[in-house]
């Protein structure tokens, strides 16, 4: 049984070292990962300049591009016959909430679901420090139940391990995705010549969709497990959007924003 390992922190990450160690336990284990970090790069594929594949060991493999690149080469290039499992990370930093859209360790899972095979995306809570033996013995227990049980179609399971000592967690959670809000987002400074350039960051931040909520979990001390759907259609506004086709086909019944739409929106915006 093969296993892919991959991570957006690169092939040098002590991660993904962690995880090739644990993922041994389980079946032969081929890692294709980027030469380099690829942090918050999210689902992006290579199509302006070539990419290499890189010898770095016994199946062993580097990039010169995305976790999504390297999960493409590794099923369609590199390994002998598809893996049984895709296991990403272990990424060095929680990937909750939102930030799933922007994660190269979620997006690697993701392909690896997208191309049919069962996925994973395992995340590391720390600062300095990260506990990723900790981590790792959670990827092997989630990874010896998807082997046992498979999963939905279309699911990856995406999760984070809390910053505690093996002995300290205080359980397992399937969770919902929260919501991160940044407060001041862009941060903007004065170079030396006078002229303005920024940083995307933040200071405090908020959490919304608490109930049952991956930040909630993790905050208490557990295991945040989340089942990512590849179908994100709101099939709810669908069914009240499906009522807007007549006009969009005809072009009428425009008269303007009414003050009910003017106060929905300002609502809204207060909302942000």
């Amino acid at each position: 049984m093969k296993i892919l390992v991959t991570n957006d922190d690169g092939i040098a990450s002590p991660g993904l070292l962690a995880l090739i160690v644990a993922m041994r336990a389980l079946g032969d284990v081929w890692v294709v990962a980027p030469d380099r970090e690829r942090n918050a790069i999210g689902h992006a594929l290579t199509l302006h300049k070539p990419l290499r594949i890189n010898r770095a060991g016994k199946q062993m493999f580097s990039i010169n591009g995305t976790p999504t690149d390297c999960v493409n080469l590794a099923l369609k290039k590199l390994l002998p016959v598809p893996p049984a499992l895709v296991v990403s990370g272990i990424n060095q930093g929680v990937n909750l909430g939102d930030d799933v859209t922007y994660s190269g360790t979620v997006a690697a899972a993701l392909e690896g679901t997208i191309l049919g095979v069962p996925s994973i995306a395992i995340s590391q809570e720390g600062g300095r420090f990260f506990r990723f033996k900790v981590a790792a013995i959670y990827a092997v227990r989630v990874a010896k139940m998807v082997l046992r049980y498979g999963l939905p179609e279309e699911t990856l399971l995406n999760v984070n391990v809390p910053d505690r000592p093996l002995a300290s967690i205080a359980g397992v959670r399937m969770t919902t995705l929260s919501r991160r809000r940044f407060d001041d987002p862009i941060v903007e400074k004065v170079d030396p010549h006078g002229r303005k350039y920024y940083w995307i960051a933040g200071t405090r931040v908020t959490w919304d969709r608490q109930k049952d909520s991956d930040h909630e979990a993790v905050r208490l001390g557990m295991v945040s497990i989340t089942p990512i759907h590849l179908d994100i259609t709101h099939h709810a506004a669908l069914e009240r959007l499906r009522g807007w086709g007549p006009e969009l086909q005809s072009g009428k019944g425009w008269r303007g924003v009414s003050g009910r739409a003017r106060a929905r929106s300002a609502k809204t915006r207060r909302a942000r």
